[in-house]
């Protein structure tokens, strides 16, 4: 093979290379287009040049929970060669973990190619020996984390892209363990994720993979066991009706509707008023181009529908059904929560606290939370008696601060009401908690906003923002920490520094190193900046707290000026 002066195979080689082992006819095409696009020396020839650079300027590499990516040819994105090389260095690691046959299930959502790339992980699964079990159609994140504890598998993986836009998909890996282990069913860590890389670096061509069909297809069982238990959040809970709340619901062209119907039903609570344009499944998001209920209008269509209905209760799911937006509808309304006729949305840290609260009414805890959340939950924790942890951001690290954790939450809009079910977070156990909360409210007369209120009294008023700035790649982010790092500001928003913990290079907590600088400020006010682990952004996450004197209305007005302060800083960098 020809090489250049750095002793690498030249760029045309490696994309010669991948084309002769990949086994899907339109991946192949794809890059052939490209390969005669750039021969062909016209005018398109520069863009197919930089296309092809970009697809093979190297594999996909496990994020938060495994692969994440767009649909595209080549090692840089998610297609059949990809997905297959995945699957095989999954089975290479899982085989050298311990003897005995290993089970893997697998679940896929209604992505473009996602059942197409749950069927050939099966089939490579099934090809190295391991006991591969597909559920049934189109699920919910959730299903699949509970079937890995349920189903005691070694592994899980759920195609998804989660709440990314259309022209994305991923694969999610959780993983098994001993009966006990926090991180039973929980995505995978370190340093798993990094000797599956290895594996899959180490694998065949895709071609070369031996594949099977002795996989099986499982029926509805896990489905409805999962069903009858979420029915049952809280835990304990006897699925009992409240009060008639008029509920407005959109999967935003997900897979959490028919679930959700089944579990509220089995709950015995009433089902939602759904949005319809957004009801069925849609790989394409016609109406929902970023289908992350935090972004800007993607809610838009659900309050619409709140608004027509009078409803009590706004519920969004993202497309997979982890997370759960929650806004208290138009009826009934207090004067300065709403405009006339709308809804007010909640913070992923207000419903966190709103669900942290509930729980600990019936459990001792422990609960957990992540350091780029509201510290609110541990204030609450304090007040309540209840063992609290603070982790670094994402579920995989909520899920293992405790084996008997009772409920974990960030502010991304994830919430753990039952960990003793699903290892992650779960929009469907956290609807069911939000509307039994609500109709308790409801039966006093009152609103979440009413018992929210409640807890800023006790603990004050807790305000968060987030900015997020997007930046040309990921080195440019982790530049801009480095930065803050190198001169850090003695004053944010007008508010003094008082202290800085920076978490790359921890001597003050059993957190991993991570790129995250955590700035305390004065007046109860907190900034926290951390590049993002999966798109080219700074997040920076701005917090301040206000005790409540004499009025309410007047210490919310106060943490909202100086959370106002930060977020013009923010935006400043």
């Amino acid at each position: 093979m020809r090489e250049n002066d750095t002793g690498q195979a030249s760029a045309d080689e490696r994309v010669l290379a991948w084309l002769a082992h990949d086994p899907d006819a339109a991946d192949r095409a794809e890059i052939e287009d490209l390969l005669a696009a750039v021969a062909d020396g016209g005018r398109t020839a520069a863009a197919a040049r930089t296309e092809l650079a970009d697809r093979f300027a190297g594999p996909l590499t496990f994020g938060t929970a495994g692969l994440r990516g767009p649909l595209r040819a080549g090692p840089n994105g998610m297609n059949t060669a990809v997905v297959r090389r995945a699957a095989a260095g999954l089975a290479t690691w899982l085989a050298a973990t311990g003897a005995g046959p290993k089970t893997v299930v697998v679940g896929f959502d209604a992505r473009h190619r996602s059942e197409a790339f749950a069927r050939d992980s099966a089939r490579v699964f099934a090809g190295a020996g391991l006991r591969a079990l597909v559920l049934p159609g189109p699920v919910p994140t959730p299903v699949l984390a509970f079937a890995v504890r349920h189903l005691a598998a070694d592994a899980g993986v759920m195609v998804t892209a989660s709440h990314n836009p259309a022209t994305d998909n991923g694969y999610k890996v959780y993983l098994g363990g001993p009966v006990g282990a926090p991180g039973r069913g929980a995505q995978l860590v370190a340093p798993a994720d990094e000797q599956i890389e290895a594996a899959i670096a180490a694998a065949a061509p895709a071609s070369a993979i031996p594949l099977a069909d002795t996989w099986s297809q499982l029926g509805d069982e896990t489905v409805a066991a999962y069903v009858a238990a979420a029915a049952g959040t809280p835990a304990g809970t006897t699925p009992t009706p409240g009060p008639a709340l008029r509920i407005a619901y959109t999967p935003l062209h997900g897979v959490g509707l028919d679930v959700l119907r089944r579990v509220f039903a089995a709950a015995g609570l009433p089902e939602p008023v759904v949005v319809a344009a957004q009801a069925e499944p849609d790989p394409d998001f016609p109406t929902a181009p970023f289908p992350n209920p935090e972004e800007p209008g993607a809610m838009d269509l659900v309050l619409g529908l709140a608004g027509e209905i009078g409803a009590d209760l706004v519920l969004a799911h993202d497309p997979d059904a982890d997370r759960l937006a929650v806004a208290v509808g138009p009826g009934p309304t207090r004067a300065g929560t709403a405009e006339p006729g709308g809804a007010r949305v909640l913070t992923g840290d207000e419903l966190g606290l709103l669900l942290a609260d509930e729980v600990l009414r019936t459990s001792p805890g422990p609960v957990a939370t992540t350091v780029v959340s509201a510290t609110a939950l541990g204030v609450l924790a304090a007040r309540r008696g209840a063992p609290f942890s603070e982790t670094l951001t994402g579920f995989k690290w909520i899920m293992r601060a405790a084996e008997d954790l009772a409920f974990g939450y960030e502010e991304a809009l994830g919430y753990a009401v039952r960990p003793d079910l699903v290892r992650d977070k779960d929009g469907v156990t956290a609807a069911v908690a939000v509307a039994r909360l609500a109709a308790a409210e409801a039966a006093r007369g009152r609103t979440l906003l009413d018992r929210l209120d409640d807890l800023s009294r006790e603990l004050g008023v807790t305000v968060t923002a987030q900015v997020s700035l997007r930046v040309p790649d990921l080195a440019a982010s982790t530049a801009l920490t480095s930065r803050l790092r190198a001169a850090p500001p003695t004053t944010i928003g007008g508010l003094r520094v008082e202290s800085i913990r920076d978490l790359l290079h921890p001597t003050d907590t059993g957190l991993p190193p991570s790129d995250v600088l955590i700035f305390t400020l004065a007046a109860g006010a907190r900034t926290v900046v951390r590049p993002s682990g999966t798109e080219p952004k700074l997040k920076i996450y701005l917090e301040a707290v206000e005790p409540v004197g004499t009025s309410l209305t007047a210490a919310r007005a106060a943490a909202a000026a100086r959370v106002d302060r930060l977020t013009a800083w923010a935006r400043s960098l």
